[in-house]
């Protein structure tokens, strides 16, 4: 038995000709476009780690956690250190936290190293809504 045109099967469907359009060959890869969005991509994140890091995480301002004393229904103390260019200034972000985690209380403040210093210790209270369970430094930045 021979085969005719009925009897061979191919992979792709047959459309009647002329019914549905001219059909389109499978488009060819273009590796070279795919390597520059990878770069542009690459790049641009890049650029915006560079933007956080220089806006959040300057190290010139690290904060230390010493402690919190003084818990009562309405405040915290929050004892923290600061390392500062010498002779500068930080302003840093205090929060009391209650012990499901919730936020009670926020505080900025601002402290000034002493002429030559380059590290500030200091105390501050934290008004609280309700019994605060920790206290915490969130961040310091330069003062201004």
């Amino acid at each position: 038995m021979t085969e005719t045109h009925a009897t061979i099967t191919t992979d792709a469907p047959a459309f009647p000709p002329g019914r549905y359009g001219r059909r389109r060959e499978p488009g060819r890869r273009r590796p070279a476009l795919v390597a520059l969005l990878a770069v542009a991509l690459a790049a641009a994140l890049g650029l915006i780690s560079v933007t956080l890091y220089g806006r959040y995480g300057d190290p010139d301002y690290d904060a230390q956690m010493i402690t919190y004393t003084d818990v009562t229904d309405s405040q915290v103390v929050v004892h923290f250190r600061v390392t500062v260019p010498e002779g500068g200034s930080a302003t840093c972000a205090l929060r009391a936290r209650s012990r499901d985690g919730a936020e009670v209380g926020r505080a900025e403040v601002t402290v000034t190293a002493e002429p030559g210093a380059t590290r500030i210790t200091a105390g501050h209270p934290v008004t609280t809504t309700s019994r605060p369970f920790i206290g915490e430094v969130m961040r310091c930045r330069p003062a201004g």
